[in-house]
């Protein structure tokens, strides 16, 4: 059930790089990155009092909201930083580099989780690096 999700995840992923490239014309990329936040704290917000979510608060770890405030302070540069550059630049050329996100995730995730780095990893992550250059080389 998983890769249902992380399918859901990069088709609006995709869906996202393209409206957000429409949404940036000639607009600073900071406000628009402000506006997508604002649609976003609505949604997830909406989501978890429907759900009746929220009573899990209290539960929270300092652990957890430590690592989730960290989260969201990286979660927010990759978007100032995914805006600007979409703004600067063609979305057939910034999405590929953002990708790169996953090549950089397998191996974080090796040194700082213990997850286990296989030799099929390790290609797929090198053939997403080799796909990103070709992608960017003009």
């Amino acid at each position: 059930m998983w890769w249902i999700y992380a399918l859901l995840s990069a088709i609006f992923a995709s869906l996202t790089a393209i409206f957000a490239k429409i949404g940036v014309k000639d607009v600073n990329s900071n406000l628009a990155t402000g506006i997508r936040t604002i649609v976003i704290l609505v949604l997830i917000w909406g989501i978890i009092f429907a759900r009746g979510e929220a009573r899990q608060l209290p539960t929270l770890s300092r652990q957890n909201l430590i690592f989730l405030i960290i989260s969201g302070v990286a979660t927010g540069l990759s978007w100032i930083f995914y805006f600007k550059a979409l703004q600067l630049g063609n979305v057939s050329q910034v999405a590929p580099i953002d990708k790169l996100s996953v090549a950089l995730t397998i191996v974080l995730a090796a040194i700082f989780l213990q997850e286990q780095l296989t030799v099929k990893t390790l290609i797929g992550a090198g053939l997403i690096v080799a796909g990103t250059v070709v992608l960017i080389t003009k």
